[in-house]
């Protein structure tokens, strides 16, 4: 089918799904002023957004408290993916606002605050009927429950990437987000054809990561994610055809290794990279080498705004 009858080819969607967030951060620059800035799925957005070709287009499935909704619009309209349809469900709930106090380089401590509503079935069927992939970051960990989980895999054809984020961590009173072991873990590894977790989330899930791969490949999940910070990413794959598991360490680009500045959204930009370029037709090694790659250039830019210009090497437009 041509789009709008200009014999011009239907440009592929990929469906995105996840939270905006207001970040306020301490401790992450020398000047004792907090910094605020976008977070939460700002930075998966930036990235597909760098790594799409021009033949898929960017399909935000998010809603945004009405107190942050203009700016949340105007910060997808910097983006040059993004589809022309594609707009942010406006809610009346306050937006989500997440402050954070880094103690070291990759320990931090998170406050939530905010009340965006996670999705029903319901309300998210009829926006996936023309999406062809599916990029979820569980970046609150309210966005979908297993049910709703469960029926997007037996409704959605198309393959879906999940990082589970902060699904593992709990709610305390105060806001505070607390490291919680999350129950029915074969259960959600069902819904998701490639699953990215960090060490931190994978103690919370299983004794340790060939256990969790063991749980995952078991039960459906073709591809496996562990996220080692400076480490690199370990990756464990179903071969198929009864034979053994594939496993390997990816180390990080060289630039994360040695480079010292802004860790937050390394595993956001990671994720949906990798997730960008393997739909587009790269392979699972060139997928995760462009991945390793942009999570370093990650580290050189502060914050999202500007980052998929950051990314793709460009100067960011004022």
């Amino acid at each position: 089918m041509s789009a709008a009858g200009s014999g011009a080819p239907r440009r592929r969607r990929l469906g995105v799904i996840g939270t905006f967030v207001w970040d306020v951060i301490h401790g992450r620059d020398v000047r004792d002023a907090p910094v605020e800035e976008w977070g939460g799925i700002t930075y998966a957005l930036s990235a597909c957004d760098a790594a799409l070709p021009a033949n898929w287009a960017l399909v935000p499935l998010v809603k945004v408290g009405s107190d942050l909704a203009p700016q949340a619009r105007q910060f997808l309209r910097t983006l040059r993916r993004i589809a022309p349809d594609a707009v942010p469900i406006e809610v009346p709930q306050r937006n989500n606002r997440v402050e954070l106090r880094y103690f070291s380089e990759e320990r931090r401590s998170e406050v939530l605050s905010g009340g965006v509503p996670g999705w029903s079935w319901a309300g998210l069927q009829p926006l996936l009927r023309d999406i062809d992939a599916l990029y979820i970051n569980l970046i609150s960990g309210f966005e979908l429950d297993l049910e709703t989980a469960q029926l997007i895999r037996q409704h959605f054809k198309g393959p879906i990437y999940c990082d589970l984020h902060s699904l593992t961590l709990g709610l305390e009173p105060s806001g505070l987000r607390t490291w919680r072991p999350l129950p029915e873990v074969a259960a959600w590894c069902a819904c998701f054809d490639q699953l990215q977790v960090n060490e931190d989330e994978v103690a919370m899930l299983a004794p340790d990561p060939m256990a969790l791969a063991a749980t995952a490949l078991g039960a459906g999940v073709r591809t496996l994610f562990v996220t080692l910070g400076k480490r690199g990413v370990v990756y464990f794959e179903d071969a198929g055809l009864g034979r053994p598991l594939r496993t390997a360490l990816i180390p990080a680009s060289e630039a994360r290794v040695q480079g010292a500045g802004d860790p937050t959204g390394c595993g956001d930009v990671w994720g949906a990279t990798y997730f960008s370029r393997s739909v587009a037709g790269d392979t699972l090694s060139e997928a995760m080498r462009a991945a390793c790659d942009a999570a370093a250039r990650n580290v050189e830019h502060r914050g999202a705004t500007g980052l998929a210009h950051h990314l793709r090497g460009e100067l960011h437009p004022l």
